[in-house]
């Protein structure tokens, strides 16, 4: 595959890899002018060949499958046309643009992700919101050597789109596509992968540590958002990145949203010509003074910004962040003359700009555009994630509620604790209808369960709520706050197991593992619905000790809508489902209906198989697994998570007690085999 270089006389020229066929790029002389010869192969992701190193060969492999510039045959679908975006193939292409091509190249990205995300389940307003301010990092900054890190996934897609993988973007979360976080195994331009949000300070800090160390001057850009503020590590990293006084800029998008409705009711923080002006003229006196500032004149500075700044600005200034802002999110020339101030900076330490944005702003113009090019579509700005239909499909989390609520009728001191970056919406019916007694505290999941704790001392019976990727963060609050201490906290764990186009970071893979070896810890999961109403019968029956139990992401095994109301079960109790000879199949969770699949097939060969249950991981049925193994020849486990879960429980108890020493063979199937 060879590499093009593009002479720039009067406008921008492509360098493009692989065959585009007989059609050719044509561009239009508006665009600013390159009085220089560009070699843009180096820029690119990580093409045939290339090399980086941070870059493990599969992100090379990655590469090898991507090119900047789309094929042409899917390149010009049916959209609203976007010249400028055309001639982006990287944010070398940003740099030699005036303010006014930026703006219109806002306007095609806008219309580029409204286009490609349409067809998309996923939310669009993160994205949206950040595109001039995307525009405006890779205009001032030199990535990928200039690192700049996301904290929330939602918000990189414009960032995908300049740094070369337009191409994909319609393949997102999808096999061989792209992932929806950044991703270092996906491009040299992701300088940190993202998961659960909070963890670029972090990050960030340490390569601005390594930098210093090492003696070079590459700059440093994290980006957080009003979400991953509610978790105590960004501001565990602020702190100390306000002791170790190392130069980053920590840009706060803050759009506005808060979990309390009270707080969004509100005035919000306004942002004036006046206002703006100030910004600017803050920004350039704090290039000239910088560190050699004295005492007396920073702590007015310091004093006078607390005194004129928003509320909350005196405390990034007193976890040691210099505060700037808040700045119009969406005024390009604001943007690009604050970062172009900060970051010629030397030695100013770190600095927190706040910048306002707005999720559902959308151009006017591009309104205008989208309309008329498009008279028969109307594009949305913004994907509701609550898709209409006129088939309702039945989830999980719809029969938890409903299993909730008729309990709740029981059992008035139920409370419900909510955590993870976003809430599905069967649980709205909960907070609607206990409102005194639902508490969602977003991305905090470490202070959910000790805050689940603090309300089972004090007399009530906590429901906390948490997806199995998110109770990961929460685990040493699990082990100390509640079951070393033996606290009757019922804990829901939400998204189990494998999670669909989701991707590895919502996967639920750990959670048998990590709660069944605690010593305190009840720890099951219902095979259908109808036991997850039984279960949480159970969970609100329990006063005495912690207990846990799973279910997956997705539609029930019944199609009728029937609810019964929820039976205790008896603590360490399997059950068989059918009977057969000699071989059984032992299923834990949703596996179970697998099982009944393999036996309903075999059965037609003529082959009986028995089907258990195990419902409980810990304690163990021993009497229906010493059962199985004296009347077959096989046992096999089938479960959907990692190493250590619910089949070594299994092994260990078959192995202590002997049962190997007969005639029996064990065997294991796991969904996760990579782990």
């Amino acid at each position: 595959m060879g590499s093009a270089v593009a002479q720039c006389p009067h406008g921008i020229t492509s360098h493009s890899t692989g065959n585009l066929g007989q059609k050719k790029l044509g561009y239009s002389s508006r665009c600013s002018k390159f009085p220089c010869q560009l070699d843009f192969a180096r820029f690119g992701l990580l093409h045939q060949g290339s090399s980086a190193a941070s870059s493990s060969d599969h992100s090379t492999e990655f590469g090898r499958r991507i090119n900047a510039v789309p094929d042409m045959d899917d390149m010009f679908w049916d959209k609203v046309p976007t010249p400028l975006l055309d001639m982006v193939e990287n944010p070398i292409h940003l740099k030699n643009l005036s303010v006014q091509e930026l703006k219109e190249l806002a306007s095609e990205i806008r219309s580029e992700l409204s286009c490609i995300m349409s067809e998309k389940p996923n939310s669009l307003k993160a994205s949206l919101a950040v595109v001039e301010l995307t525009i405006a990092i890779h205009h001032v900054f030199h990535a990928p050597v200039d690192k700049i890190l996301w904290d929330v996934g939602e918000q990189t897609y414009a960032h995908k789109i300049l740094t070369g993988r337009r191409a994909l973007m319609r393949m997102m979360r999808q096999k061989n596509g792209l992932s929806s976080f950044t991703s270092r195994f996906e491009s040299e331009y992701d300088s940190f992968g993202t998961g659960h949000g909070c963890n670029s300070v972090s990050a960030g800090l340490g390569m601005a540590i390594a930098r210093d160390i090492k003696g070079k001057r590459d700059r440093v850009v994290t980006v957080i958002s009003n979400a991953t503020t509610l978790a105590g590590q960004v501001y565990e990293a602020m702190s100390n990145a306000g002791y170790l006084d190392s130069n980053m800029i920590v840009i706060l998008n803050d759009s506005r949203r808060s979990l309390h409705p009270k707080i969004e009711q509100e005035p919000k923080t306004s942002i004036t010509a006046l206002s703006s002006t100030l910004i600017k003229i803050q920004s350039r006196i704090t290039k000239r003074i910088g560190r050699g500032m004295h005492e007396l004149a920073a702590k007015f500075d310091e004093y006078a910004r607390g005194m004129i700044g928003p509320q909350g600005s005196t405390l990034f200034e007193e976890l040691g962040l210099y505060y700037i802002g808040p700045v119009d999110g969406h005024n390009l020339e604001d943007l690009i003359c604050v970062l172009q101030q900060v970051s010629s900076l030397d030695s100013m330490g770190p600095v927190l700009i706040h910048v306002i944005t707005e999720d559902n702003h959308q151009d006017a113009e591009c309104n205008e555009k989208i309309e008329a090019d498009n008279p028969q579509e109307v594009l949305s700005a913004g994907y509701d994630d609550s898709v209409s239909s006129s088939v309702q499909t039945r989830t999980y989390s719809d029969c938890l509620v409903d299993s909730l609520l008729m309990e709740a009728e029981k059992h008035k001191d139920i409370v419900l604790v909510h955590a993870g970056m976003e809430m599905e919406p069967s649980f709205q019916v909960l907070q609607e209808t206990f409102a005194d007694r639902f508490f969602d505290v977003g991305m905090a999941e470490q202070h959910a369960v000790t805050f689940s704790a603090g309300l089972s001392r004090g007399g009530l019976r906590p429901f906390c709520i948490i997806p199995s990727t998110f109770l990961q963060r929460a685990y040493d609050q699990v082990v100390h706050d509640v079951d070393r201490q033996k606290i009757p906290v019922r804990f829901v764990i939400t998204s189990a197991g494998l999670v669909g186009n989701s991707g590895p970071v919502y996967c639920g893979a750990f959670d048998v593992t990590f709660m069944s070896c605690l010593p305190n810890m009840i720890v099951m999961a219902p095979s259908d619905e109808d036991e997850l109403v039984d279960m949480v019968a159970t969970a609100a029956q329990i006063d005495d000790r912690p207990v846990c139990f799973r279910y997956p992401r997705g539609a029930i095994v019944r199609t009728d809508h029937f609810m019964h109301p929820g039976i205790p079960l008896e603590i360490g109790k399997g059950r068989v489902l059918v009977e057969g000879k000699e071989v059984a199949l032992l299923g834990y969770g949703a596996m179970v209906q697998n099982c009944l699949k393999a036996q309903a097939l075999l059965s037609r060969l003529g082959i009986e198989v028995t089907v258990a249950d195990a419902r409980f991981c810990k304690p163990l049925d021993t009497e229906l697994l010493t059962l199985l193994c004296e009347n077959h020849k096989f046992l096999i486990t089938v479960e959907e998570g990692s190493i250590g879960g619910f089949a070594s429980h299994v092994a260990q108890f078959i192995a202590l007690n002997g049962h190997l020493d007969g005639t029996v063979k064990v065997m294991n199937i796991r969904n996760f085999h990579f782990w």
